[in-house]
């Protein structure tokens, strides 16, 4: 496992983003992890959340890219923070969007924040995490309908590697269902593989009875590939 993916998971930890315990997900599933960027909530977090996810785009994407879309609302602070790393790190300028949830009627109208879409822009599409693979459905209407856009894919902190509407992961889906590529900074195997019955600041993270209970989520809602 690669330097930065180790660190990204205990940045997550340190952050509170990636939480152990008792929850259940916005698809109604019981899981004994969450990871909640909300919890990125200063703006050193979010330079170095920005820096992780350029490594993640240029590793899987390279840089031959024009636009970097967040959809609301949580991915318009990553696309942001991104889209800067991107530049000082790779000195590379690529432009960032949003969309609004309600279409504005005055003064910058229309549904997008950020930059205006044009045609033929390369685009990857940015969020937090992705479970069921709802989302991806009602973003791709937004960019197609600004244009002959080429979306190349998509890129999320933390793939979960469960079930999305069938048997396949999420990310899997969504690269079957609309013909682009997806990633993410760090799998969740690689999680408990970092941090299972290793200390880290004097702390046993995922200990045996967690593996345990994580194991037994994977029996239920875990991914066939």
């Amino acid at each position: 496992m690669e330097q930065y993916k180790k660190d990204f998971i205990e940045f997550m930890v340190d952050a509170k983003v990636l939480k152990f315990g008792d929850f259940t997900t916005k698809s109604g599933r019981k899981t004994p992890f969450f990871v909640n960027t909300g919890f990125y909530r200063r703006g050193s977090q979010l330079r170095k959340l920005g820096e992780y996810y350029a490594r993640a785009i240029k590793d899987k994407y390279g840089l031959n890219f024009d636009l970097l879309f967040g959809p609301a609302y949580k991915g318009i602070p990553l696309s942001v923070a991104t889209s800067m790393a991107i530049s000082e790190f790779y000195d590379t300028d690529v432009k960032y969007c949003s969309n609004r949830k309600e279409v504005k009627d005055h003064g910058d109208t229309g549904i997008l924040l950020g930059s205006p879409i044009s045609d033929g822009d390369k685009v990857i599409i940015i969020e937090d995490v992705t479970t069921a693979g709802t989302s991806i459905g009602e973003t791709m209407p937004i960019l197609h309908a600004q244009g002959k856009v080429q979306v190349l894919g998509l890129v999320v902190s933390v793939d979960r590697m469960e079930r999305g509407q069938g048997t396949k992961s999420a990310l899997t889906e969504i690269k079957e269902n609309y013909g682009i590529e997806t990633t993410a900074i760090v799998t969740m195997e690689e999680v408990v593989k970092h941090l299972y019955n290793k200390p880290y600041k004097g702390k046993i993270i995922i200990d045996d009875k967690l593996k345990e209970a994580i194991d037994g989520y994977y029996e239920v809602y875990g991914a066939t590939n």
